[in-house]
């Protein structure tokens, strides 16, 4: 198969966002550029034995545990094939996609990528088409059962589809609840409720707890989905009616608002806070709210893992302003496509059938520690994930099979993602003032449009 290959200012730009890839460097400098991609042929399997075949893949550190630990047995047992599962941090996983290709690496073969960095895949000849496959095989794929919240936009861009949907990311509100009970309050309903239990817990706990986990580092996935969130409950959207980018919207204003004015009664200190911080915070009862992915549900309920099993709940996102309607956005979700360079096409899309199809989905989902949520309709509706999100499956069920806000994922999606949360820092820092931060972030989605 032709790799693409890669310009020496492109290769640079992944060097520097895939730390320890500086080896590659002689190799990168002497290619070229190009963005072309192959199409995976019709008549390639569904499934099959591939005895003797590794599948690698390379994979988001928190999936870890669903690939290795729950998928790689099951893969074996029914294939005769083993996956070599590699993990790359959350904020290196494009990055390191695309240089394992246009390097000329072509390490890999299965690639579990964020939804909203499709565009950029695509644009460097990293994913495999897959629309004349999944065309020719949507019965037998059962393409009309994964949730049409997530189907489109994990998998379509321009017209094609890359991958199949793997894990159905969404946030809900969690809370303590033996820590609400304790301080006289109640589970928020919107973001001013939210900001008084905080601030009361904080003040009354003085120094025992805390009322809120901001997670802000400077990241998509961590303070981008912290925005987001809050970014619905006001009502508003990143893009307007139009195409045209929103940031300045009162929706927005509010959001941002809400995250500089909490601040104080948060967990220390929240530019600081990312996934692994705010999950151990409200594991250890250190804080009473929580935005993040519907998985804590599992975590949460764990006894080897929690200190509060038994003593959480969870809501739906608060409403703020005049908006009075929840709503939840697709906050890094994943999908699973092939390398452009894989040596293994036929095993590949065997492979992510398999992954993504029901009973697979169910286990991954109702594993904790694994990283999952539903991508089908079938897994969300299940009695048996009931069972096991417990008391989170109300708003999980609620977010999942809305409307939920779409991020961005166009080629240059994840930089224009950045340079938001880059200035949403510099507010919550004291450095800016909200509108100063959001009219700078519109210039430049305006600018990176024209």
């Amino acid at each position: 198969m032709t790799v693409p290959a890669l310009s020496r200012r492109r290769a640079l730009q992944l060097l520097g966002l895939a730390g320890g890839a500086a080896v590659l460097a002689p190799a990168l400098a002497a290619c070229g550029s190009s963005s072309a991609s192959s199409a995976l042929p019709s008549t390639a399997p569904l499934s099959g034995r591939f005895d003797g075949v590794t599948l690698k893949l390379l994979v988001n550190q928190p999936h870890v545990t669903s690939f290795r630990d729950v998928l790689a047995p099951k893969w074996a047992a029914a294939t005769g094939g083993a996956l070599d599962v590699t993990a790359s941090p959350y904020d290196q996983l494009t990055s390191k996609q695309i240089l394992d290709v246009q390097s000329g690496t072509g390490e890999f073969d299965v690639f579990d990528y964020f939804y909203f960095g499709l565009g950029d895949l695509v644009d460097a000849g990293a994913l495999t088409e897959l629309t004349p496959w999944i065309d020719a095989n949507a019965k037998q794929i059962g393409v009309d059962g994964y949730l049409k919240s997530i189907y489109d936009p994990y998998t379509l861009l321009d017209g094609k589809r890359y991958g199949l949907p793997y894990d159905g990311d969404i946030h809900i509100l969690f809370y303590n609840a033996e820590l609400l009970d304790r301080y006289g309050v109640t589970p928020p309903t919107t973001w001013d409720e939210y900001d008084d239990v905080a601030a009361k817990i904080t003040t009354d706990a003085r120094g025992a707890a805390y009322g809120a986990i901001v997670s802000g580092q400077q990241v998509p996935m961590i303070l981008g989905c912290s925005y987001i969130n809050r970014l619905t409950g006001y009502g508003g959207n990143l893009f307007d009616s139009s195409g045209k980018a929103a940031l300045t919207s009162d929706a927005s204003i509010a959001a941002l608002k809400h995250l500089v004015a909490v601040a104080p009664a948060a967990l220390p200190t929240p530019l600081q806070i990312g996934f692994d911080q705010a999950n151990t915070a409200f594991l250890t009862g250190q804080g009473a709210l929580l935005d993040t992915w519907t998985d804590m549900a599992l975590r949460a309920e764990d006894p080897t893992a929690s200190q509060i099993a038994g003593k959480w709940g969870a809501v739906s996102l608060p409403v703020g302003g005049t908006n009075t309607t929840p709503r939840t956005a697709l906050d890094a979700g994943f999908g699973l496509g092939i390398s452009t360079a894989t040596k293994n096409a036929d095993a590949a899309a065997a492979f992510i059938n398999w992954a993504t199809a029901g009973p697979q989905n169910l286990v991954t989902s109702s594993t904790a520690g694994a990283g999952i949520d539903p991508v089908r309709g079938e897994v969300l509706d299940s009695e048996g994930y009931a069972k096991v999100v417990t008391k989170a499956i109300g708003p999980i069920r609620q977010g999942l099979g809305g409307d939920p806000l779409v991020w961005p994922k166009q080629a240059g999606a994840p930089k224009l993602l950045q340079d938001l949360v880059d200035q949403l820092a510099l507010a919550i820092s004291g450095s800016q003032t909200v509108e100063q931060s959001l009219e700078n972030a519109q210039r430049g989605w305006e600018s990176a449009a024209t």
